[in-house]
Protein backbone atom coordinates (compact mmCIF):
# COMPACT_ATOMS: atom_id res chain seq x y z
CA UNK A 1 0.00 0.00 0.00
CA UNK A 2 1.46 3.28 -1.28
CA UNK A 3 2.14 5.34 1.88
CA UNK A 4 3.73 8.77 2.91
CA UNK A 5 7.10 7.61 5.58
CA UNK A 6 8.87 9.46 8.21
CA UNK A 7 11.53 9.74 5.86
CA UNK A 8 9.77 11.43 3.24
CA UNK A 9 8.76 13.84 5.76
CA UNK A 10 12.12 15.03 7.09
CA UNK A 11 13.35 15.08 3.24
CA UNK A 12 10.48 17.16 2.44
CA UNK A 13 12.27 19.56 5.08
CA UNK A 14 15.21 19.56 3.98
CA UNK A 15 13.51 20.37 0.75
CA UNK A 16 12.17 23.75 1.80
CA UNK A 17 14.20 24.79 4.08
CA UNK A 18 14.48 28.90 3.69
CA UNK A 19 10.86 28.86 1.51
CA UNK A 20 8.73 28.63 4.47
CA UNK A 21 8.74 29.61 8.25
CA UNK A 22 9.67 28.17 11.16
CA UNK A 23 6.77 29.16 13.00
CA UNK A 24 6.45 29.67 16.58
CA UNK A 25 4.50 27.64 19.49
CA UNK A 26 3.67 29.47 22.44
CA UNK A 27 1.93 28.26 25.64
CA UNK A 28 -1.67 29.70 25.90
CA UNK A 29 -2.17 30.22 29.90
CA UNK A 30 -5.72 30.53 29.36
CA UNK A 31 -6.55 26.97 27.92
CA UNK A 32 -3.48 25.86 30.02
CA UNK A 33 -5.75 27.14 33.29
CA UNK A 34 -9.28 25.70 31.75
CA UNK A 35 -8.19 22.46 31.00
CA UNK A 36 -5.30 21.54 33.79
CA UNK A 37 -2.73 20.55 31.52
CA UNK A 38 -0.25 22.97 28.95
CA UNK A 39 -1.71 23.59 26.18
CA UNK A 40 0.21 25.13 23.04
CA UNK A 41 -0.58 26.75 20.03
CA UNK A 42 1.58 26.55 16.93
CA UNK A 43 1.01 29.40 15.30
CA UNK A 44 0.78 28.21 11.71
CA UNK A 45 -1.63 30.96 10.47
CA UNK A 46 1.18 33.28 10.60
CA UNK A 47 3.22 31.59 7.88
CA UNK A 48 4.33 33.28 4.63
CA UNK A 49 0.45 33.04 3.07
CA UNK A 50 -1.49 32.77 5.76
CA UNK A 51 -1.54 28.80 5.83
CA UNK A 52 0.55 25.53 6.12
CA UNK A 53 -0.53 25.02 2.46
CA UNK A 54 2.96 26.88 1.41
CA UNK A 55 4.45 23.45 2.97
CA UNK A 56 3.10 21.11 0.88
CA UNK A 57 2.89 23.40 -2.72
CA UNK A 58 6.72 24.39 -1.70
CA UNK A 59 7.91 20.40 -1.51
CA UNK A 60 5.47 19.53 -4.57
CA UNK A 61 6.94 21.96 -6.86
CA UNK A 62 10.56 22.08 -5.80
CA UNK A 63 9.92 18.20 -6.67
CA UNK A 64 9.08 19.06 -10.47
CA UNK A 65 11.42 18.01 -13.51
CA UNK A 66 12.82 21.02 -15.43
CA UNK A 67 9.99 19.49 -18.11
CA UNK A 68 7.04 19.56 -15.86
CA UNK A 69 7.93 23.31 -14.53
CA UNK A 70 7.56 24.19 -17.99
CA UNK A 71 3.88 22.93 -18.75
CA UNK A 72 2.69 24.90 -15.60
CA UNK A 73 0.65 23.59 -12.53
CA UNK A 74 -3.22 23.35 -11.96
CA UNK A 75 -5.05 22.86 -8.73
CA UNK A 76 -8.87 22.65 -7.44
CA UNK A 77 -8.94 24.30 -4.32
CA UNK A 78 -10.96 25.72 -1.58
CA UNK A 79 -8.45 28.79 -0.90
CA UNK A 80 -5.65 28.33 0.86
CA UNK A 81 -3.84 25.86 -1.41
CA UNK A 82 -4.67 27.43 -4.44
CA UNK A 83 -3.07 30.54 -2.24
CA UNK A 84 0.26 28.85 -1.53
CA UNK A 85 0.53 26.91 -5.07
CA UNK A 86 0.44 30.37 -6.87
CA UNK A 87 3.22 31.59 -4.27
CA UNK A 88 5.27 28.71 -4.77
CA UNK A 89 5.00 28.66 -8.59
CA UNK A 90 5.69 32.90 -8.97
CA UNK A 91 8.65 32.23 -7.31
CA UNK A 92 9.84 29.61 -9.99
CA UNK A 93 8.26 31.63 -12.73
CA UNK A 94 5.73 29.32 -13.71
CA UNK A 95 1.97 29.41 -14.78
CA UNK A 96 -0.37 28.66 -12.01
CA UNK A 97 -4.05 27.69 -13.22
CA UNK A 98 -6.27 27.82 -9.65
CA UNK A 99 -9.81 26.09 -9.71
CA UNK A 100 -12.32 27.07 -7.29
CA UNK A 101 -16.20 26.89 -6.51
CA UNK A 102 -18.60 29.44 -5.68
CA UNK A 103 -18.23 28.79 -1.95
CA UNK A 104 -14.91 29.97 -1.60
CA UNK A 105 -14.45 33.64 -0.09
CA UNK A 106 -13.70 36.28 -1.89
CA UNK A 107 -10.77 37.47 -0.06
CA UNK A 108 -9.12 34.34 -1.15
CA UNK A 109 -9.72 34.49 -4.97
CA UNK A 110 -8.23 38.17 -4.55
CA UNK A 111 -5.17 37.20 -3.50
CA UNK A 112 -4.63 34.14 -5.43
CA UNK A 113 -5.09 36.91 -8.52
CA UNK A 114 -2.79 39.00 -6.73
CA UNK A 115 0.07 36.62 -7.19
CA UNK A 116 -0.57 36.56 -10.90
CA UNK A 117 -2.07 32.80 -10.94
CA UNK A 118 -5.29 32.20 -12.88
CA UNK A 119 -8.32 31.55 -11.55
CA UNK A 120 -11.15 29.54 -13.02
CA UNK A 121 -14.66 29.48 -11.40
CA UNK A 122 -16.38 26.19 -11.71
CA UNK A 123 -19.52 24.94 -10.11
CA UNK A 124 -20.79 24.73 -6.41
CA UNK A 125 -18.33 22.42 -5.02
CA UNK A 126 -14.53 21.19 -5.79
CA UNK A 127 -15.45 18.20 -7.21
CA UNK A 128 -17.14 20.66 -10.35
CA UNK A 129 -13.54 22.46 -10.02
CA UNK A 130 -11.76 19.45 -10.25
CA UNK A 131 -13.58 18.67 -13.27
CA UNK A 132 -12.15 21.55 -14.58
CA UNK A 133 -8.20 20.66 -13.51
CA UNK A 134 -8.55 17.62 -15.77
CA UNK A 135 -10.04 19.62 -18.23
CA UNK A 136 -6.89 21.35 -18.07
CA UNK A 137 -4.40 18.93 -17.34
CA UNK A 138 -5.67 16.59 -20.72
CA UNK A 139 -5.77 19.53 -22.64
CA UNK A 140 -3.18 22.13 -22.49
CA UNK A 141 -0.49 19.85 -20.65
CA UNK A 142 -0.59 21.61 -17.19
CA UNK A 143 0.83 19.43 -14.07
CA UNK A 144 -2.22 18.27 -11.45
CA UNK A 145 -0.84 18.99 -7.90
CA UNK A 146 -3.86 18.38 -5.66
CA UNK A 147 -4.59 20.16 -2.49
CA UNK A 148 -4.25 17.12 -0.19
CA UNK A 149 -4.00 13.61 -2.13
CA UNK A 150 -0.45 13.89 -3.15
CA UNK A 151 2.85 12.29 -1.98
CA UNK A 152 4.62 15.51 -2.16
CA UNK A 153 1.96 17.45 -0.38
CA UNK A 154 1.59 15.26 2.39
CA UNK A 155 4.97 14.88 2.75
CA UNK A 156 5.18 19.06 2.91
CA UNK A 157 2.48 19.44 5.00
CA UNK A 158 3.84 16.27 7.51
CA UNK A 159 6.75 19.01 8.41
CA UNK A 160 4.77 20.82 10.62
CA UNK A 161 4.26 17.73 12.99
CA UNK A 162 8.56 16.82 12.95
CA UNK A 163 8.42 21.19 14.18
CA UNK A 164 5.45 20.56 16.56
CA UNK A 165 7.00 17.82 18.21
CA UNK A 166 10.70 19.56 18.08
CA UNK A 167 9.10 22.58 19.89
CA UNK A 168 7.43 20.80 22.86
CA UNK A 169 9.05 17.34 22.97
CA UNK A 170 6.39 15.88 25.63
CA UNK A 171 2.90 16.39 23.83
CA UNK A 172 0.22 14.03 24.74
CA UNK A 173 -2.07 15.12 22.37
CA UNK A 174 -1.95 16.80 19.14
CA UNK A 175 -5.40 18.46 17.67
CA UNK A 176 -5.13 18.87 13.91
CA UNK A 177 -7.13 19.91 10.97
CA UNK A 178 -8.99 17.38 9.24
CA UNK A 179 -10.89 18.11 5.61
CA UNK A 180 -8.87 16.18 2.64
CA UNK A 181 -6.69 14.43 4.80
CA UNK A 182 -2.99 15.38 3.46
CA UNK A 183 -2.68 17.67 6.82
CA UNK A 184 -3.59 15.28 9.06
CA UNK A 185 -2.22 12.39 7.58
CA UNK A 186 1.73 14.01 7.16
CA UNK A 187 1.00 15.46 10.89
CA UNK A 188 -0.13 12.06 12.37
CA UNK A 189 3.08 10.05 10.37
CA UNK A 190 5.37 12.79 11.43
CA UNK A 191 4.31 12.81 14.98
CA UNK A 192 3.89 8.64 15.13
CA UNK A 193 7.07 8.38 13.54
CA UNK A 194 8.99 10.31 16.27
CA UNK A 195 6.76 9.85 19.49
CA UNK A 196 4.28 7.11 19.07
CA UNK A 197 2.84 7.30 22.44
CA UNK A 198 1.52 10.92 21.15
CA UNK A 199 -2.26 11.06 19.98
CA UNK A 200 -3.59 12.53 17.42
CA UNK A 201 -6.96 13.48 16.56
CA UNK A 202 -8.66 15.40 13.94
CA UNK A 203 -11.23 18.11 13.70
CA UNK A 204 -13.65 19.10 11.11
CA UNK A 205 -17.12 20.85 11.19
CA UNK A 206 -20.09 18.63 11.16
CA UNK A 207 -21.36 20.17 8.01
CA UNK A 208 -19.72 18.07 5.04
CA UNK A 209 -17.51 16.32 6.87
CA UNK A 210 -16.39 14.24 3.73
CA UNK A 211 -13.24 12.19 5.38
CA UNK A 212 -14.94 11.48 8.75
CA UNK A 213 -17.74 10.32 6.67
CA UNK A 214 -15.81 7.77 4.52
CA UNK A 215 -13.77 6.48 7.65
CA UNK A 216 -17.71 5.83 9.31
CA UNK A 217 -18.31 3.89 6.01
CA UNK A 218 -15.00 2.25 5.57
CA UNK A 219 -14.22 3.41 1.92
CA UNK A 220 -14.33 7.18 0.27
CA UNK A 221 -17.84 8.62 0.19
CA UNK A 222 -19.51 11.89 -1.66
CA UNK A 223 -20.52 13.98 0.70
CA UNK A 224 -22.63 17.15 -0.11
CA UNK A 225 -20.25 20.55 0.17
CA UNK A 226 -22.43 23.00 2.61
CA UNK A 227 -21.27 26.40 3.34
CA UNK A 228 -19.50 26.41 6.82
CA UNK A 229 -17.38 29.05 8.83
CA UNK A 230 -14.22 26.15 8.61
CA UNK A 231 -14.36 27.01 4.48
CA UNK A 232 -11.19 26.09 4.29
CA UNK A 233 -11.88 22.23 5.54
CA UNK A 234 -14.73 21.63 2.56
CA UNK A 235 -14.72 19.49 -0.37
CA UNK A 236 -14.78 15.43 -0.77
CA UNK A 237 -11.68 13.69 -0.58
CA UNK A 238 -11.93 11.87 -3.97
CA UNK A 239 -13.64 8.46 -4.61
CA UNK A 240 -10.26 7.30 -6.17
CA UNK A 241 -8.23 8.55 -3.03
CA UNK A 242 -4.95 7.11 -3.28
CA UNK A 243 -3.07 8.12 0.07
CA UNK A 244 -5.13 10.22 2.88
CA UNK A 245 -8.00 8.35 3.39
CA UNK A 246 -5.67 4.92 4.22
CA UNK A 247 -3.46 6.91 6.22
CA UNK A 248 -5.98 8.68 8.57
CA UNK A 249 -7.74 5.94 8.88
CA UNK A 250 -4.60 3.83 10.15
CA UNK A 251 -2.93 6.82 11.78
CA UNK A 252 -5.51 9.27 13.38
CA UNK A 253 -6.44 8.29 17.04
CA UNK A 254 -10.28 9.79 16.29
CA UNK A 255 -12.26 12.26 14.45
CA UNK A 256 -14.43 15.08 16.21
CA UNK A 257 -16.68 17.43 14.68
CA UNK A 258 -18.32 20.49 15.72
CA UNK A 259 -21.22 23.22 15.15
CA UNK A 260 -21.03 26.15 13.25
CA UNK A 261 -21.50 28.01 16.86
CA UNK A 262 -18.76 25.96 18.14
CA UNK A 263 -16.62 27.19 15.58
CA UNK A 264 -17.47 30.67 15.92
CA UNK A 265 -16.50 30.83 19.75
CA UNK A 266 -13.10 29.37 19.02
CA UNK A 267 -12.44 32.57 16.59
CA UNK A 268 -13.35 34.61 19.36
CA UNK A 269 -11.19 33.05 21.69
CA UNK A 270 -8.51 32.79 19.73
CA UNK A 271 -8.92 36.73 19.18
CA UNK A 272 -10.02 37.86 22.44
CA UNK A 273 -7.77 35.69 24.70
CA UNK A 274 -5.19 34.95 22.51
CA UNK A 275 -4.67 38.00 20.43
CA UNK A 276 -4.80 36.29 17.06
CA UNK A 277 -6.81 36.28 13.71
CA UNK A 278 -7.66 33.11 12.71
CA UNK A 279 -10.20 31.43 10.25
CA UNK A 280 -12.54 29.27 11.05
CA UNK A 281 -11.14 26.25 10.11
CA UNK A 282 -7.96 27.25 11.94
CA UNK A 283 -9.80 27.78 15.09
CA UNK A 284 -11.02 24.23 15.09
CA UNK A 285 -8.55 22.97 17.93
CA UNK A 286 -9.26 25.78 20.38
CA UNK A 287 -13.06 24.82 19.12
CA UNK A 288 -12.78 21.46 20.60
CA UNK A 289 -11.15 21.99 23.75
CA UNK A 290 -13.58 24.83 24.63
CA UNK A 291 -16.95 22.50 24.11
CA UNK A 292 -15.34 19.66 25.78
CA UNK A 293 -15.04 17.52 23.16
CA UNK A 294 -11.58 16.16 24.20
CA UNK A 295 -9.92 15.86 27.41
CA UNK A 296 -6.71 15.70 27.38
CA UNK A 297 -4.51 14.14 30.37
CA UNK A 298 -1.18 15.88 29.69
CA UNK A 299 0.41 18.33 27.01
CA UNK A 300 -1.62 19.52 24.59
CA UNK A 301 -0.81 20.94 20.56
CA UNK A 302 -3.08 22.65 18.63
CA UNK A 303 -2.27 24.02 15.40
CA UNK A 304 -3.78 27.23 14.30
CA UNK A 305 -3.44 26.48 10.97
CA UNK A 306 -4.57 29.64 8.67
CA UNK A 307 -5.85 33.06 9.23
CA UNK A 308 -7.36 34.05 5.65
CA UNK A 309 -10.60 35.01 7.25
CA UNK A 310 -12.47 37.35 5.56
CA UNK A 311 -12.43 40.38 7.80
CA UNK A 312 -15.92 41.45 7.43
CA UNK A 313 -17.39 37.91 8.81
CA UNK A 314 -14.09 38.41 11.43
CA UNK A 315 -15.81 41.57 12.69
CA UNK A 316 -19.15 40.10 12.82
CA UNK A 317 -18.02 36.83 15.10
CA UNK A 318 -16.18 38.65 17.36
CA UNK A 319 -18.89 41.43 18.10
CA UNK A 320 -21.15 37.87 18.43
CA UNK A 321 -22.63 37.06 15.77
CA UNK A 322 -22.45 33.28 15.16
CA UNK A 323 -22.88 33.93 11.32
CA UNK A 324 -24.67 30.57 11.52
CA UNK A 325 -26.82 32.33 8.97
CA UNK A 326 -24.06 31.06 6.29
CA UNK A 327 -24.75 27.35 7.09
CA UNK A 328 -28.61 27.45 6.63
Amino acid sequence: MATVTLADIRAARERIAGKVERTATVRSPGLSAQLGVPVHLKLEHRQTTGSFKLRGASNAVASLSAAEKARGVVAASTGNHGRALAHAAKLEGMRAVICMSRLVPGNKLDEIRRLGAEVRIIGNSQDDAQQEVERLVAQEGLVMLPPFDHPAIIAGQGTLGLEMIDQVPDAALVLVQLSGGGLASGIAAAVKGVSPGTKVIGVSMARGAAMKASLDAGRPVPVEELPTLADSLGGGIGLDNRLTFAMCRDLLDDVILLGEDEIAEGIRHAYAQEREIVEGAGAVGIAALLAGKVKPNGPVLVLLSGRNIDMDTHRKIICGDTMVERAA
